[in-house]
């Protein structure tokens, strides 16, 4: 078969985290001596300055904290122009084969995550992901009559942040080794939980351990997408009041999942598939091989974003519009262009429907400021899986773009569909049940063809 040209490079939006943990970062060269040192205090104020001049933070209390905490005594291995880089986060610990597995969050991730959670004086707050900087800000937030705990299931991790705590003054944090999967039961209930790892389930101690109406601030994976949701506990279930677009490592221990992953061409394509039930997809991947014989069929949406608009409801609105959403990935050492990701990039979101794959991709427009969405599919419905694919943009262009994006409701597993969200996607996993809503009802924007296409 003759291989298809190759696509031309747009931007998109794929993040990318890693997990498992072995030993200490201890490589970087150190500029400065640790500890609150005038240096340190000017570039902590000039970090400060810059978030608030940039609007990311807005709370005088937040702004407070982040002037008075020395955030370079958490990160005492590397020196104080990476501490205190306002978007970059400084990783403290890898696995053994390089990845990330513990870090200090960035200063602009920081001021985000303590603002969506509105932690206040006087607060109980349970932080899930240990490594001192950020407990330490939510100490000064709560104030002494408040409380912290916070729990890892790395006893480097809690040992590393105990040792650091004490050292810069926040010895009144509670630091507990634990799997968090269960929670910390001896200081709840909590009016605030912040987990600062992925997600893929909420446990339901988590929800038992908060009080009503307080919030859990969580990253979480949901059809394959992670968004850091603030929650509000209400009547047993958990209600989404905001949401934002960051990446951080998966959790481990009991919550820890993989997704399906289709291995195809050798390796050079694979398809990733997450809260797909079995019978949506292929679970043989030699049925995907057979598709990518066929010829590439292309249709253009006509729907158009940004260079530099962001794609989060993009993507949220395919995972929830299309029955086996999922993402397609090159490995770039075996490209031969056969598929061709948005931008300079190894992903794309996608779908796969009975034997049938389709992918998301861009072209240039004319004016050159933004970018027109495109369908590539393969298999034996290519042009009718791509011309379901392709109308969803356009219901996301004309009802979604620039909007707030959908409303996430969490109750326990077993709980009725009168319960849930009207009109939205339901994603069932194992202990609750997640549905998603749009401002407007997805069940009249969802092409009912997209669950017959390949049946």
């Amino acid at each position: 078969m003759s291989r298809p040209p190759r696509c031309p490079h747009e931007a998109d939006g794929f993040q990318r985290t890693t997990a498992r943990k072995e030993h200490f970062v201890t490589d970087t060269t150190i500029d400065d001596e640790p500890g609150n040192s005038a240096r340190a205090r000017r570039a902590r104020d000039k970090v400060v300055d810059d978030l608030v001049a940039e609007g990311t933070i807005t709370s005088a209390s937040i702004e407070a904290a982040m002037r008075k905490v020395p955030r370079e005594l958490f990160a005492p291995e590397v020196g104080l122009d990476e501490v205190y880089h306002p978007h970059r986060p400084v990783v403290t610990k890898r696995d053994a084969n390089g990845n990330a597995t513990s870090s200090v969050s960035a200063p602009q991730l920081q001021a985000h995550m303590l603002q969506q959670a509105e932690i206040g004086a006087g607060m109980r707050v349970l932080e899930v992901g240990s490594g001192g900087c950020n407990a330490a800000l939510m100490a000064e937030l709560v104030g002494h009559t408040g409380q912290v705990t916070t729990v890892d299931i790395d006893p480097d991790i809690t040992d590393r942040a105990r040792r650091l705590l004490d050292e810069a003054g926040y010895s009144r944090v509670q630091v507990v080794l634990a799997d968090a999967d269960g929670g910390v039961p001896e200081y709840a209930p909590y009016d605030g939980i912040l987990v600062t790892a992925g997600a893929w389930e909420i446990p339901p101690a988590w929800v038992d351990q908060l009080a009503e109406g307080g919030c859990l601030l969580v990253p979480l994976s949901v059809l394959g997408l992670s968004r850091t949701i603030a929650f509000e506990k209400t009547g047993g279930c958990l209600v989404s009041r905001s949401a934002t677009l960051f990446g951080f490592v998966p959790l481990q221990g009991a919550g820890a999942h993989e997704s399906t992953r289709l291995v195809l061409r050798g390796g050079e394509v694979s398809v990733h598939l997450d809260d797909v039930p079995p019978a949506e997809f292929p679970v043989d991947p030699s049925v995907l091989e057979r598709a990518l014989d066929t010829p590439r069929v292309e249709v253009w949406s006509g729907a158009t974003i940004g260079r530099f608009e962001p794609w989060a409801t993009t993507q949220m609105w395919l995972a929830t519009a299309l029955p086996g959403f999922g993402r397609v990935v090159v490995d770039r050492e075996r490209d031969t262009g056969l598929i061709c990701p948005p931008g300079r990039h190894i992903a794309a979101v996608g779908t796969v429907s009975g034997g049938t794959l389709a992918y998301v991709t861009t072209r240039s427009t004319a004016d050159d400021q933004e970018v027109e969405f495109g369908v590539h599919a393969f298999g034996p419905n290519a042009a009718e899986l791509a011309e379901v694919v392709a109308g969803q943009l356009r219901i996301w262009a004309r009802d979604h773009r620039g909007g707030p994006g959908p409303q996430f409701r969490v109750c326990p597993s077993g709980t009725p569909d009168d319960r849930l969200l009207p009109g939205g996607r339901v994603v069932d996993k194992p202990r609750s049940r997640i549905s998603i809503c749009w401002p407007q009802a997805v069940t009249a924007a969802r092409s009912q063809n997209a669950t017959e296409v390949g049946r």
